[in-house]
């Protein structure tokens, strides 16, 4: 049952992703004004680079405001911020007084409201992005009128083996937030590249009613426009709309990173999504059970292998034209090599992701 639930999932998520139309990218005759906002905190050795890449797009300038909050750094990153003031970057910087456990939506809500655009782009201060980054997710809103826009965020300058396959289980995790919009449903995103409208962001009380939990200034927010707007969230199927990261250095780094994504479920607003959640997880216990219980009877062991077999068809089915569509199709020859540990992680961090308290940008939240 488990396991005919979960390919039945993945099958889902294979007509989402088939579901999306390719967009061009519109050359000219814009006239949207848009607003990048970033929450940067301690980034001093990065943001500098995704500030040139901002300053570099091709998108009208008189249409364009960048505007950067600066979280409580404690290195040089306001300085670093400040030395663009010049070319149009607009540093804020938070002072709360008493501590919050969401800094970075204040953040994004105190950038909100000082900016003067219609369209709220949102990425992170550790990204990278081409000069027709933003020009293609305009052209898109101006094209088809969503309300919300997410778009592809992968990872790249992999170091090690561990960094390749964290690209490939972050591909798979952003296919399931486009194969979700493909097919009607928008329910999870990425806040590295997220763009809204600023009165849709206001007409949805904002981050009120999800600014309890650290994390979720991303996938919260879609859902509360989702459930206002059904229909209207759109996922920019371009390659110019891509957003670049890095994976994690280490494991340690890795698990934090996925219990505070996993610690967003608690608050989901779409029952249904949640319930699909809790199936795949009680999946993934299943392929851990019957292996476990294979060393006494080998009945068990060969439904574990059965199981394993179909789970791994299934995601490379779903994973090849994400993969490609990423150009970065030589990472499937991981695949098998991820899947025991896809399994054991997923089912620690189901459990870890909402019983515990993280550590994210040096401090400890919930």
């Amino acid at each position: 049952m488990l396991t005919s639930s979960y390919l039945l999932l993945v099958s889902y998520f294979i007509t989402g992703w088939a579901n999306l139309k390719r967009v061009k990218a519109n050359t000219g005759n814009f006239n949207t004004m848009v607003t990048v906002m970033i929450a940067a905190r301690n980034e001093a050795e990065r943001i500098h680079y995704t500030i040139e890449d901002l300053l570099a797009q091709d998108y009208p300038q008189h249409l364009t405001e960048i505007i950067i909050v600066d979280d409580h750094s404690t290195d040089r990153t306001s300085e670093i911020i400040s030395s663009y003031a010049d070319r149009g970057v607009k540093l804020l910087q938070l002072n709360e007084a008493e501590p919050l456990n969401s800094y970075k939506k204040k953040a994004i809500a105190t950038a909100i409201g000082i900016s003067t655009g219609e369209l709220m782009v949102a990425t992170d201060a550790d990204c990278r992005m081409g000069p027709k980054w933003l020009s293609s997710i305009v052209g898109y809103y101006e094209a088809e009128q969503p309300v919300m826009i997410s778009a592809p965020v992968t990872f790249f300058e992999e170091k090690s083996l561990f960094e390749r396959m964290q690209t490939l289980e972050f591909a798979y995790l952003i296919g399931i937030g486009a194969s979700f919009i493909g097919n009607k449903r928008a329910s999870t995103c990425n806040g590295a590249n997220l763009a809204y409208r600023k009165d849709i962001f206001y007409e949805v009380g904002g981050f009120s009613g999800i600014d309890d939990l650290a994390s979720g200034d991303d996938e919260l927010l879609l859902q509360k426009i989702a459930e206002r707007f059904p229909g209207k969230i759109g996922f920019i199927k371009l390659r110019e709309a891509v957003v670049y990261t890095h994976a994690k250095a280490n494991l340690q780094e890795f698990l934090q990173q996925r219990r505070r994504w996993a610690s967003k479920s608690i608050k989901y607003k779409d029952k249904k999504v949640v319930f699909l959640t809790i199936c795949i997880w009680l999946f993934n216990i299943s392929l851990l059970v019957n292996m476990g219980l294979g060393v006494y009877k080998s009945c068990f062991f060969y439904l574990f292998l059965i199981q394993f077999l179909l789970k791994y068809m299934f995601e490379f089915v779903f994973l090849l034209p994400i993969t490609l569509f990423f150009k970065r199709q030589r990472l499937m020859s991981l695949l098998l090599l991820i899947q025991p540990f896809h399994i054991l992680y997923f089912v620690y961090v189901g459990l870890m992701g909402n019983t515990k308290k993280y550590i994210w940008k040096g401090r400890m939240v919930k």
